[in-house]
């Protein structure tokens, strides 16, 4: 992880600029974001990278942001609800990172961990939002939207991260004995 608070906060709010300009890719296809799950790469990256705390943060004011500056996703209940569940990926990144051992099994590990404990977090929000609404939300929506529909994004997640964590991890040792 980074320790200096200036890097910190730069690599944050990096990420942050990421997690907003990157579904700017999928267009204006709310089907194709709800596929490729743009992002969420730059949350994990930063809880998995900078740490839980800034991990929750981004995690939990990029879908806001985004629905505030251009109305996407729609900041009820689509933003909201995953506002709750990417913090729970930056937290839950960041605090498996420090858990774990820096090896590049346990970065798929607790990548797995993370995205099982974000979609929880984001099928009982959900589920609050609807029934609040007076709408259902079925078990079925929850498989798919958790799992069928963002099988690509959650793939392209496991072959990226642990990669990009592993060449992290590995320079930060090099500049360590430098």
């Amino acid at each position: 992880m980074t320790s200096s608070p200036i890097r910190r906060l730069t690599l944050s709010g990096l990420l942050l600029a990421l997690a907003i300009v990157l579904p700017f890719l999928t267009g204006s296809i709310p089907q194709l974001g709800q596929t490729l799950l743009p992002m969420h790469l730059p949350v994990l990256l930063c809880g998995f990278l900078v740490g839980w705390k800034e991990g929750g943060i981004v995690g939990g004011v990029a879908p806001l942001f985004r629905s505030f500056l251009i109305g996407m996703p729609p900041l009820f209940p689509t933003a909201s609800a995953m506002a709750f569940e990417l913090a729970a990926y930056g937290i839950a990144a960041g605090l498996l990172t420090r858990l774990f051992p820096r090896k590049w099994p346990y970065f798929f590990l607790s990548l797995i961990l993370t995205m099982i404990l974000g979609r929880l977090v984001w099928g009982a929000v959900s589920f609050v939002f609807y029934t609040w609404m007076g709408n259902a939300f079925p078990f079925s929506a929850f498989i798919a939207g958790a799992v069928l529909n963002a099988l690509p994004g959650i793939l392209m997640q496991w072959v990226l991260i642990p990669p990009i964590l592993a060449l992290w991890y590995r320079r930060g040792e090099r500049e360590a004995r430098t």
